[in-house]
């Protein structure tokens, strides 16, 4: 079954190593095939990685789009261990997001991963309050 996507104007999307610009009007594509398909709003920028747990979501990005993604294992990897030691209430994310990298669903663990970045807002409001 084909996945369906509508795009706004002038919305990107990334659909293998190829970003596609929509026109001046609404779109609605049919994309059958396992290339990785990122929208504009889930891409993130590697100079907007700027806390460890958008680090994550970029090594999980990299990953997911990736024709290597065990190049990126490492780097993630160690990227957990640091940020489970400051706030062991992340576990319950990553082992969810490991689940999912092991398996090669690596959209899905991006999308744990959203979640993640937004435990680790609360967390950092909660400690500024």
């Amino acid at each position: 079954m084909a996945l369906v996507i509508d795009l706004k104007p002038q919305e990107k999307i990334l659909i293998g190593e190829a970003v596609i610009t929509n026109s001046a009007q609404r779109t609605r594509l049919h994309i059958a095939g396992d290339a990785p398909i990122i929208r504009q709003k889930d891409i993130m920028q590697e100079e907007d990685a700027n806390s460890p747990c958008k680090r994550i979501y970029f090594i999980i990005q990299c990953m997911y789009i990736s024709p290597s993604p065990k190049d990126y294992q490492d780097k993630y990897f160690d990227a957990v261990n640091e940020i489970q030691k400051a706030a062991p209430s992340t576990s319950i994310f990553f082992m969810q997001i490991n689940d999912h990298i092991m398996n090669g669903t690596y959209y899905k663990a991006m999308k744990i991963a959203k979640q993640l970045i937004e435990h680790e807002r609360e967390l950092i409001e909660n400690v500024t309050k």
